[in-house]
């Protein structure tokens, strides 16, 4: 099906900014781009998100890694974190503090990831869960029809990383697993050096 000039400018744009996004989240300056099919918005979505408009973001998971992401997505001027996300209840304030200072207002906090998912205002989540919630916590923002940046590894097997692809396509979801330390200077002279076999055998 054709789409018009101003829905594929729609789409770049946001494509680009989440890639930018994720790239300032893992401190890269360059490089990486989303693979992505379309930006359709699902029927579970209450608003459309235009070329000019706000990402209005949650970050599940907030502990450590968690709490750098976020921030990191918060100091793009057309981002706004609402929510932080965590079970551990204890780590709101100074999250909460945090961010305020990053973006200049404070974020809700809520517990349960599934009132994330819930909150039609929320256009995209960052997972920062510990790992074994990385691929249901995907999936659910997929079915939620949120865009989703989620941390490695995104599952513990095969069968879970494809019904993670099996959620982004069928709900159009830009879905970036975090693995750009790949694309690093030191990690790429590693791997050619041990194709040389600096090391021997491997």
């Amino acid at each position: 099906m054709k789409q018009d000039k101003s829905q594929q400018v729609n789409r770049l744009t946001r494509r680009e900014f989440l890639g930018r996004s994720t790239q300032a989240a893992v401190g890269i300056a360059a490089g990486g781009a989303l693979a992505a099919k379309t930006l359709a918005a699902p029927a579970v979505s209450s608003r459309i998100v235009g070329a000019n408009d706000r990402i209005i973001m949650a970050g599940i998971g907030i502990r450590s890694r968690g709490k750098d992401v976020i921030e990191d997505f918060a100091r793009h001027d057309n981002v706004e974190v609402k929510t932080l996300c965590d079970i551990d209840k204890n780590l709101f304030a100074d999250r909460v503090k945090s961010m305020r200072k990053v973006q200049g207002k404070a974020p809700d906090t809520e517990q349960d990831l599934r009132r994330i998912y819930d909150d039609k205002d929320i256009d995209a989540v960052s997972v920062t869960t510990t790992n074994h919630w990385h691929s249901l916590a995907t999936i659910w923002a997929c079915q939620a029809g949120k865009d989703v940046y989620v941390e490695k590894p995104g599952s513990h097997n095969i069968w879970e990383g494809r019904k993670m692809v099996e959620a982004a396509r069928k709900y159009n979801r830009m879905v970036q697993h975090g693995t750009q330390i790949r694309s690093s200077v030191a990690i790429r002279e590693a791997i050619e050096k041990i194709r040389e076999g600096v090391i021997g055998e491997v």
